[in-house]
C-alpha cells in the first residue's frame, strides 16, 4: 500500500486548505484512514479519522469544528478540510491506514504516507 498525501502549503492565519491522501490498493474502502501532524521539536500528534465506509468519524479536540475528514472510495482518496487555521497548526501532516480507534486515539497504523507541509503565519 502506497499513500501519497498534498495540498499543503502557505495560508495565513483564519485561512484554509485542502490536504488529500491518495491510496493504491484495491480495498481502499476497508479500511480505516487518519490523519497526523507532526510540528518542529514536537510528537506527531492524531488530527482526524475516518472508518472505512465514512459514516464514522473522530477528531482531536485541538481541530473539532475546525476541521472536517472526508473520503471518496471510489478514487481511494481520503481528505482533510482545514478551516480558520491557526499558527499552532503548522506542521507536516501526513496520512496513515490505520486498524482503528478508541477514545484513547487511533491504534494499528500499518501504512503511513510522506508528509506534506502547512504553513500558517500569523
Amino acid at each position: 500500500v502506497q499513500l501519497q498525501a498534498s495540498g499543503g502549503g502557505l495560508v495565513q492565519a483564519g485561512g484554509s486548505l485542502r490536504l488529500s491522501c491518495a491510496a493504491s490498493g484495491r480495498t481502499f474502502s476497508s479500511y480505516d484512514m487518519a490523519w497526523f501532524r507532526q510540528a518542529p521539536g514536537k510528537e506527531r500528534e492524531f488530527v482526524a479519522a475516518i472508518s472505512g465506509s465514512g459514516y464514522s468519524i473522530y477528531y482531536a479536540d485541538s481541530v473539532k469544528g475546525r476541521f472536517t475528514i472526508s473520503r471518496d472510495n471510489a478514487k481511494n482518496t481520503v481528505y482533510l478540510q482545514m478551516n480558520s487555521l491557526k499558527p499552532e497548526d503548522t506542521a507536516v501532516y501526513y496520512c496513515a491506514r490505520i486498524t482503528g480507534w478508541t477514545p484513547g486515539g487511533p491504534y494499528g497504523m500499518t501504512y503511513w504516507g510522506k508528509g506534506t507541509q502547512v504553513t500558517v503565519s500569523s
